[in-house]
């Protein structure tokens, strides 16, 4: 599995949400009022996967406890994650961060089509709405980011030696 590619997402947002602005052009008047329950949902969906990379970055980039010394007021390092977790972590952050482009590019599209009827109650309410599901799905999109990124295997000291020498020759 390949990590996920941000200008792919850029361009997910940008088609989906010139499908979505292109088809409420006819069916927004038979649509109901926008649920505004969307913007925390995706929020504490963020604050989850940034809660796990953060604990995931920890965790596999510990420093063995090789040479040092046992301090009784150290917390001791922290348990070593199964690769198969890891693994699971990573197929859940691609997953979301690409869910998250979709629903950022269908509010992106409402917004856009709502742009122009500001002066009527409900669509501006709609149109505010969107915005911030909008913003809400781009923080979940950073978020899986993160977490994608915290899973990915940290290289060796060695390797790192062995790479750089690599690429000067």
């Amino acid at each position: 599995m390949k990590p996920s590619r941000p200008l792919f997402l850029i361009a997910l947002v940008a088609v989906v949400a010139v499908i979505t602005w292109a088809v409420l052009r006819s069916a927004y008047m038979s649509l109901p009022p926008l649920p505004w329950t969307a913007v925390p949902t995706l929020l504490l969906l963020a604050l989850g996967e940034g809660f796990t990379g953060l604990n995931v970055l920890r965790r596999l980039r510990r420093k063995p406890m090789e040479g040092r010394r046992s301090d009784p007021n150290r917390r001791p390092a922290p348990k070593p994650l199964e690769p198969m977790a890891v693994a699971r972590l990573a197929a859940l952050a691609k997953a979301s961060a690409h869910s998250a482009a979709v629903i950022a590019g269908v509010f992106a599209g409402f917004a856009a089509s709502l742009a122009s009827s500001l002066d009527k109650a409900t669509p501006r309410q709609d149109f505010f709405v969107s915005g911030g599901t909008f913003l809400a799905a781009v923080v979940l999109v950073g978020a899986a980011f993160f977490l994608e990124y915290a899973c990915r295997v940290p290289k060796d000291p060695g390797e790192e030696e062995r790479d750089r020498g690599a690429s000067r020759a």
